[in-house]
């Protein structure tokens, strides 16, 4: 699997930040997760650090896409990987509102993910919960 660059890694999170926020509900878990995908890119970070930084670009960015071109420069493990992360920040409430699914379904046409593919994602993570 490729690595992604520190500021790459800043950009999806500030990516699943996004989607995180969506339903105005922010969670400690929410957090947590991403987290979880800072520490799979980078090692021997201070994620809090990281996060804060990905926080803060999801602030001041309206043009949050733009961390699209950096996922869809990826191979296709990659990405099925970021959208696992971002499905699981979604669903960590156990609910998907029209706006997430909307995003999701944005995020995949700007990055060339297949939309089955994306479904099946979504399904498997659902069964797990």
């Amino acid at each position: 699997m490729n690595k992604l660059n520190r500021d790459s890694v800043i950009g999806i999170s500030a990516l699943l930040v996004h989607a995180a926020n969506i339903d105005e509900i922010y969670s400690d878990h929410e957090k947590n997760l991403v987290k979880d995908f800072i520490k799979s890119y980078l090692n021997n970070v201070d994620t809090n650090e990281i996060l804060k930084e990905a926080e803060l670009l999801e602030k001041n960015s309206n043009q949050l896409l733009n961390y699209t071109n950096i996922i869809k420069q990826n191979t296709l493990d990659v990405k099925k990987d970021i959208i696992e992360h971002l499905w699981k920040v979604i669903i960590s409430d156990n609910s998907v509102d029209q706006y997430e699914a909307n995003l999701m379904r944005r995020i995949c046409g700007l990055i060339y993910f297949p939309d089955k593919e994306c479904a099946e994602i979504k399904l498997k993570l659902l069964n797990l919960k």
